[in-house]
């Protein structure tokens, strides 16, 4: 007991801590030069830009707010915004209740629960450009028997959407539920069936608040995951169909926002000043409606 003692007092004594804390700036320089060079800059060089007209960026020219003028005014951008919030808030709601409800399921202790557990978490590991692919494929192969293809009907290229992401996301989310529910004290589920309280009663009133860290998590996940969709969006339906409005504007039926803004940078190299605007207000956007969500998720884990 002693020696322990002892050794814990070495451990926090100054001579020990004092070239620690001086050599300490030689071990963080790299990570914050890395950070600074791969993040903080092009970040910081992203957002000058979207207030300048340019092609390339060496020829950047500051032209104010017009391009988030443009970009508010963009019919297609809008409808992106409200069309990606759809997909977000469906997808949440769906991916978190499936993977809760066969987290719950392969905790009740069923045979073959750890290879049911390998069998949903495999779709995650396929990339967004491959899953898109087999996705399409899939789609297309079952809808020829209707004449028709997901890129030509509107309401088949949400549900394709939501039906890949779905599968993508439940098994990820099913393993960080799966940690959550192996958290819940069996105690307290044993006193509350002693005291009377049935099944969904130890659900809703022990198992979910026990949880709400796992909840946050997942519900973070999902709901930034849905709004940040790419490549599985370009693959998938590439926006398609295409409404022509009587202004001569176009409209992408299933264009979500990360797609909109590649659109417009790419497609149109006059108008890439107003894309980096639109990336600025989606990153706004997206960190606004994580930080709102973790806030109010994570209040009901401090009541809890």
């Amino acid at each position: 007991m002693k020696k322990q003692k002892h050794s814990e007092a070495a451990l926090n004594s100054q001579l020990i801590r004092r070239p620690i804390q001086k050599l300490f700036p030689i071990f963080l320089l790299p990570t914050f030069v890395a950070f600074c060079i791969g993040f903080l800059w092009p970040f910081l060089h992203g957002i000058y830009l979207s207030f300048c007209k340019f092609t390339i960026t060496s020829n950047a020219k500051w032209i104010g707010i017009d391009n988030y003028v443009k970009a508010l005014q963009d019919a297609g951008f809008m409808h992106a915004f409200w069309y990606t919030a759809l997909v977000a808030l469906t997808s949440l709601v769906i991916i978190n209740l499936l993977a809760f409800a066969v987290a719950y399921a392969l905790t009740r202790g069923i045979k073959g629960s750890n290879v049911f557990r390998g069998v949903f978490f495999m779709p995650n590991l396929i990339g967004g450009i491959v899953l898109g692919y087999i996705w399409s494929t899939i789609f297309d192969g079952f809808l020829s028997h209707y004449n028709t293809s997901i890129v030509l009907n509107s309401t088949y290229g949400y549900w394709g959407l939501m039906i890949m992401l779905c599968w993508q996301q439940i098994g990820y989310m099913m393993i960080i539920y799966i940690a959550g529910l192996q958290s819940v004290s069996e105690d307290m589920l044993e006193a509350a069936q002693i005291d009377g309280a049935n099944g969904w009663h130890s659900l809703w009133h022990i198992t979910i608040p026990t949880v709400m860290p796992s909840i946050t998590i997942c519900t973070f996940l999902s709901l930034t995951n849905g709004f940040k969709l790419f490549d599985q969006n370009l693959v998938l339906t590439g926006g398609q169909p295409f409404n022509f409005q009587p202004d001569g504007t176009i409209i992408r039926s299933t264009e979500m926002l990360a797609l909109n803004i590649y659109n417009t940078f790419y497609l149109n190299s006059k108008s890439r000043g107003v894309g980096q605007a639109k990336a600025v207000l989606f990153f706004i956007l997206v960190a606004v409606i994580a930080i709102a969500q973790l806030r109010a998720t994570h209040s009901k884990e401090v009541q809890q």
